[in-house]
């Protein structure tokens, strides 16, 4: 009985941390182990834990062994993210299309400004496309990275990129590419971009 009664004591003082402050300590956590494990504590905790998730701008699942729907768990509460990173290493992550495709409809997707895919054997053309790529936001994407996009997803079907600085002899290089590419949003097409020669990409 005594027993009991210290463990209901040690429960509580655990309790009496505000949500938002341990919010704050459990953001420092790397480890998704950890969180999984703190999340367990009580209600109070697992709310912490959402929260935290909530404020990261960086998620890697580099190196820890995650499948479509956990990897998606986590990436739905991460509203502030700015920088995913689903790269697959020895026991890594084991991202596929279908994965691609749910992390397509979280909020932070059009908050991010950096996505590695690096070595994700199990995404193809069909996912990227699936994700319904958009770019708005990121100023840190170069016409380099356009074109070796379109360079390599062979299925891209549309590219929308909002918000981002893109030169005339880019939007031709995108088209002369792959032509049935659609560009949005169309506005920023420029209206001399059909009276321009179309020349090939080496």
């Amino acid at each position: 009985m005594k027993r009991r009664a210290e463990e209901g004591k040690e429960e509580t003082e655990i309790d009496r941390l505000p949500v938002d402050l341990l919010a704050h300590i459990l953001a420092l956590l790397t480890c998704f182990k950890d969180l999984a494990q703190a999340s367990s504590v009580s209600r109070k905790w697992r709310q912490g834990v959402k929260e935290s998730l909530a404020r990261r701008e960086r998620l890697s699942f580099s190196g820890w062994k995650v499948d479509d729907d956990s990897s998606t768990r986590l990436v739905l509460h991460a509203y502030s993210l700015k920088d995913l990173d689903i790269s697959r290493s020895r026991w890594g992550c084991q991202i596929t299309d279908h994965g691609l495709h749910q992390l397509s409809m979280a909020n932070c997707i059009g908050k991010l400004c950096s996505v590695s895919l690096w070595g994700t054997t199990g995404i193809t053309d069909e996912g990227v496309v699936q994700l319904s790529i958009v770019l708005w936001g990121c100023r840190h994407v170069t016409e380099s990275g356009l074109l070796a996009l379109v360079n390599k997803c062979g299925k891209l079907e549309s590219i929308n990129v909002w918000g981002m600085r893109i030169s005339v002899e880019c939007f031709i290089a995108l088209l002369t590419i792959s032509p049935a590419l659609q560009i949005q949003p169309k506005e920023l097409l420029p209206t001399s971009i059909d009276s321009v020669s179309i020349w090939p990409i080496a």
